[in-house]
């Protein structure tokens, strides 16, 4: 099947067209409009610099659900210790500086014109970051790990994070399943499989399943673009 070319309007095709690997249309932009419209309808972008831009949805999709968010011995013993504080959106640009920056050796997909339009939605109240901090007594916390993505309704798509301390980017994931299962949200969308994502509790569910659990959790609550406290 072939890859759509996307024009000037802000619209895709039907995800179910993509290819077998998952990438569905080439082109646009990353506008807000465009942005927002594709996460909607479980598309996302994801490109290396001087590549295109490329929209993909995967077939099987990895979510993680909010309760069900696994957390190992090791990172139970870091939360237990209280060495970590954690913070939303209070350095996004941060954030993502570091995500892209720790992709750095593996060819990153967060280029400029990313980072730029993430800090842009972020203005607009709809990408948000966890920020994870190192406390020690008598010191500045330090930045330990952190990550961002975007949400609407019940949904928080996940997009990427970073650590610079042992646990820092998982004390920030058990810090939003937290915030997300008691806020009501129902779905995490994690994108493509990893292990470490695996350990944390996601899953693998056909793309079909995960479309429909992605419009009922737009439908959950109405979307209210906001700093997160």
């Amino acid at each position: 099947m072939g890859v759509f070319q996307l024009s000037s309007r802000p619209v895709f095709p039907s995800p179910t067209l993509a290819e077998a690997n998952g990438l569905l249309a080439v082109g646009g932009d990353l506008s807000p409009q465009r942005l927002l419209a594709a996460y909607a309808a479980g598309i996302f972008p994801w490109y290396s610099e001087g590549q295109p831009l490329l929209w993909w949805s995967p077939d099987p999709r990895l979510v993680l659900y909010p309760e069900r968010f696994h957390a190992s011995r090791t990172l139970r013993k870091s939360l237990r210790r209280q060495s970590f504080s954690v913070t939303f959106d209070r350095d996004f640009p941060q954030v993502i500086g570091h995500c892209r920056r720790c992709r750095q050796a593996t060819g990153t997909w967060i280029t400029p014109e990313m980072e730029q339009a993430y800090i842009r939605l972020h203005q607009l109240g709809y990408a948000h970051s966890v920020e994870s901090w190192l406390v020690t007594e008598g010191e500045e916390p330090v930045l330990a790990g952190g990550l961002y993505g975007v949400a609407l309704g019940g949904c928080f798509f996940g997009e990427s994070m970073f650590y610079r301390h042992a646990d820092g980017s998982k004390v920030a994931f058990a810090a939003l399943a937290e915030r997300l299962r008691d806020q009501g949200f129902s779905l995490i969308d994690c994108q493509m499989t990893t292990e470490h994502l695996l350990r944390l509790g996601a899953e693998e569910i056909p793309r079909a399943h995960f479309l429909q659990q992605l419009q009922h959790a737009l439908r959950q609550f109405p979307i209210q673009p906001g700093p997160w406290c």
